[in-house]
């Protein structure tokens, strides 16, 4: 299925259309974006740190998981509700860019891993879980998000 007709479809709405049209528009959106990613990137980071034993000893995982999910869903929700607009500007470049492809194919394995297998391993007594396992969640989380932002930043310079 080729998907090109939709996405010149998206870059001919009138959003996309506006946001192309601003001097300012599009790095405005983009710096709340990149704002949203640190934001949910230091969400992922003070959890996952804890699942290595290497932050934030005196709290539990479970802890930090739970207080950070609100922050950790505002981000996550704010990088798609700014992400799309900046998708839509400029559709057709991102159609060739194969670190599109990657940045969306990482975006959503992380989110999956993040909401699934992250979530309950953070979540569980660490005595069930074993450090092995939580260390291991924890490093393949930071790999998958620190794919997400590297293939971003890449769109730019391909």
């Amino acid at each position: 299925m080729d998907l090109l007709p939709f996405f010149q479809w998206c870059e001919d709405t009138a959003l996309g259309q506006v946001i192309r049209d601003s001097l300012w528009l599009f790095p405005v959106i983009e710096a709340i974006h990149l704002l949203a990613l640190a934001l949910l990137g230091g969400c992922i980071l003070v959890v996952d740190l804890r699942l290595l034993g290497l932050g934030l000893r005196s709290q539990s995982a479970a802890n930090l998981a739970r207080y950070i999910h609100p922050w950790l869903v505002g981000s996550l929700l704010t990088m798609i509700a700014t992400g799309v607009p900046m998708f839509l500007s400029e559709a057709i470049k991102c159609y060739y860019s194969p670190p599109f492809w990657y940045k969306m194919s990482f975006l959503a394995v992380a989110t999956v891993y993040t909401f699934s297998l992250r979530r309950r391993v953070a979540g569980a007594d660490p005595a069930k879980v074993g450090p092995v396992w939580g260390r291991l969640v924890a490093l393949t989380s930071l790999t998958l998000w620190f794919c997400v932002g590297f293939s971003g930043r890449w769109i730019a310079f391909y």
